[in-house]
């Protein structure tokens, strides 16, 4: 198979994507690898049917990675994640409407494009947690206990282009972060990033069927196939508070096998979840949590312990 990776500079030399580069190469697949934010394109060259049998995105939210991969699929080709599917995670304001609309536990969600606008959030609401709409990898995330501190970081997040604020979900400070691959999901646990500690490596624990069905239940929400789910246990039961379409898949063993067979399987059948996942998904609520998965080939790997 030829294969195109479109890579950030940001992750060029990262293991998740280089390792299921390398791991597709020694396959004998040819994979063509793209970096967007360095390259001039002609779009009409670089987009063209039958020029690859997949197209994947490995991007910073707000790269333009995304573009090119939405102009790829504009013309027929197969994209690994779906890309309409990629935009409904990585713009996280419209992720929480998606999320909520789908009957996911999710905390509710203020969105606001100036920093003086969160500030109409009523007091009863705090801690909140700010963060920016297009995030990721825990960047710029911040716990702001009270009122006052959010005025007084008004200056430090008028640099974000749009900005998020979920109540805080108390917790034991630990994020519990589950991998789907190829139809099975991996569990990790790692220090939340509002700790100060947020860096410190994860490790596989078990996976609970409750918080399994509801990462299953995640990715036909939002109509991904490779994707991760960070997930809180709150005081009320499982709470989602990120996805992401293409994580690190830290801790999945033999990760980067286990995600090039994903790839080759979806570049094969032309693709995964139906793109109508993102409208279907704004539709009435998905059933409450049950060990049962919501596609029938995704199981519950459980690995590690505690």
């Amino acid at each position: 198979m030829r294969l195109c990776f479109l890579v950030e500079e940001r992750y060029r030399h990262d293991g998740m994507p280089r390792e299921v580069i390398r791991q597709l190469s020694a396959w004998g697949h040819q994979v063509d690898v793209v970096r967007p934010g360095r390259s001039l394109m002609r779009m009409s060259d670089t987009v063209r049917a039958g020029s690859h049998d997949a197209w994947v995105l490995k991007t910073v939210s707000g790269g333009p990675g995304l573009t090119l991969l939405e102009a790829a699929a504009a013309v027929g080709l197969t994209t690994v994640n779906d890309a309409r599917s990629i935009r409904g995670v990585r713009d996280k304001a419209l992720a929480a409407a998606i999320g909520r609309g789908g009957g996911l536990p999710m905390p509710p969600t203020y969105a606001a494009a100036r920093p003086e606008a969160l500030e109409e959030i009523p007091e009863a609401e705090f801690p909140l947690v700010v963060k920016p709409a297009d995030g990721s990898s825990g960047r710029a995330v911040r716990l702001v206990p009270t009122p006052d501190r959010l005025r007084e970081l008004r200056t430090e997040l008028a640099a974000e282009d749009m900005l998020i604020a979920q109540p805080y979900v108390p917790n034991s400070g630990v994020d519990l972060k589950v991998y789907c691959v190829d139809g099975e999901l991996y569990a990790t646990e790692r220090v939340s990033p509002l700790s100060s500690d947020g860096n410190a490596r994860g490790r596989r624990v078990p996976l609970s069927a409750e918080v399994a069905a509801i990462a299953a239940e995640v990715g036909a929400v939002y109509g991904l196939d490779l994707y991760g789910v960070d997930v809180l246990l709150g005081p009320d039961g499982p709470v989602v508070v990120d996805v992401n379409d293409f994580p690190s898949f830290t801790e999945v063993p033999d990760a980067a096998a286990r995600v090039g067979r994903a790839i080759l399987e979806l570049a094969r059948r032309g693709g995964g979840r139906s793109k109508a996942a993102l409208v279907g998904a704004l539709h009435g609520p998905v059933r409450g949590p049950e060990p049962v998965p919501a596609r029938g080939r995704v199981t519950a790997t459980v690995s590690g312990g505690r």
